[in-house]
Formats: C-alpha cells, structure tokens, sequence
C-alpha cells in the first residue's frame, strides 16, 4: 500500500466514522428525542472539563490532519510498515466506530455529549455497558488506535495521546463523579462489578452497608 493510498484510506474511513457517530447518532437522537443531545463538551476554563473539552477537539483534529498532511506532501513523513499491518489497521478502524455507534444505540434516550450536573437520565447497565462502563470512549480509542497503523506519524500518534487523556479526564473527574451523585449506591455497586474501559479492570469499590459496618 503506497503512502498516498493509505492517507486516502485513512482519512476516509476517518471522516465516515466521524460523520456516522456525531452527525447521524446526532440527527437519529434529535428525531427520538426532540433534543440533540449535545450538552457541551466545555466546562470552566481550567476545570477537568475544560481540558477534556479541549484535548478532545485536539484528537479530532489531529486525527484528519495526519493523513491530510501525508496527502500534501507536507507534515512528518509515515513510517514504512508492512501492508497487511496496515490493513489491519483499517479493518481496526471499521469494527472501532461501529462499536462506537452501537453502544451510542444502546444507551437510547440516555445518550449524551458532555454533562449537564442538574440532569438526570437512566443508568445504562446492559448490552456493551454489563461489560465495561465506558464502551463510547473505549470504541473511540480503539478506532483512533487502529487509525494510527495505515497513517503512521507523529500527528496521529498525538492524535491517540490527546484521546486517551481526554478520555480518562472526562471519565475519572467529571462523568464518575456525576453519577456517583445522581444515581448514588446503584452507580456504586455497578461500578464495583464492571471494569472502566476493560472488563474487569478499573471496577470502584463496593460501598459498605450500614449492617456491614456495625459488623
């Protein structure tokens, strides 16, 4: 696979994803609901909010500037790497975003972009949610993840960083927090059963009863 073809590829399944789980899962929500769903990706200037909002934007970007750049000529160059990883890559990509859009789905009416602290909506526990509590932002990760390997550069693999950081800002300070507060001991002892991002990995500690503690 020659660089400019990897760029094309790349940057086109890019933008299809992209296209597919903000402005369709967007338009889809906004016909079920009469909302968007958009509640903002920034808080304060300066807030964990904030800064997720911010890296968040940056991952976006810099994820159609790698293989935008490769195209022009102009930009760091890609590393060579053999065309079946490369395919790989792509094939990563595809499975990323459309896991993505099915655990957007499956949160239904729940679906949301940013956090509003004064709203409550239903805790999502099944589906792609009994196995990880954050399947959205894990999907994203892997999708940008399998971008990374037929447009191999240094925009975006600092795509991924930003993502990452994004993510775990936004789940570990501002959305874990806000449902602790809404949905209080049920949130807790989902959260002590269901990983983070993995199965298994990242669960919070089981609170303790009344009767346990007099124990």
């Amino acid at each position: 696979m020659t660089t400019d073809s990897a760029a094309v590829l790349g940057l086109s399944l890019y933008l299809l994803g992209v296209l597919t789980t903000f402005g369709v899962r967007t338009w889809l929500h906004r016909r079920r609901t009469g909302t968007s769903g958009y509640r903002g990706l920034f808080g304060a200037p300066g807030s964990a909010q904030w800064w997720a909002g911010i890296l968040f934007t940056a991952a976006l970007v810099l994820a159609a500037a790698g293989p935008t750049l490769l195209l022009a000529g102009v930009g760091p160059a890609s590393a060579h790497l053999p065309a079946a990883l490369q395919g790989l890559g792509a094939l990563i990509t595809v499975l990323g975003f459309l896991a993505v859009l099915a655990a957007q789905m499956g949160m239904g009416s729940s679906w949301r972009i940013g956090v509003d602290p004064t709203e409550r909506t239903a805790l999502v526990t099944s589906g792609a949610f009994a196995l990880v509590r954050n399947p959205v932002f894990a999907a994203m990760v892997t999708a940008l993840t399998g971008l990374t390997l037929p447009v191999p550069t240094a925009v975006t693999a600092a795509a991924l960083v930003c993502l990452v950081l994004a993510v775990q800002l936004q789940v570990r300070v501002v959305e874990e927090p806000y449902l602790r507060r809404t949905h209080g001991d049920h949130y807790a002892q989902y959260a002590s059963r269901v990983g983070r991002f993995v199965p298994g990995i990242g669960r919070l500690r089981a609170p303790v009863s009344a009767s346990e503690g007099l124990s």
